[in-house]
């Protein structure tokens, strides 16, 4: 399973530094808030996200 979630729905759910650090971007990327990241079941795991 894939789970998708953007920016700004990360920093809502407080997990957008850890989502960072796994697709390798940094504060100075340009980024759109509505821009999604695909997760897999197990990193969504990881973040909380889902049981």
């Amino acid at each position: 399973m894939k789970i998708m979630i953007s920016q700004h729905e990360a920093m809502e759910k407080k997990v957008w530094d850890e989502i960072m650090i796994m697709f390798g971007l940094n504060k100075d990327d340009e980024l759109w808030d509505n821009e999604q990241f695909i997760l897999t079941e197990e990193q969504a795991r990881e973040l909380g996200l889902i049981q």
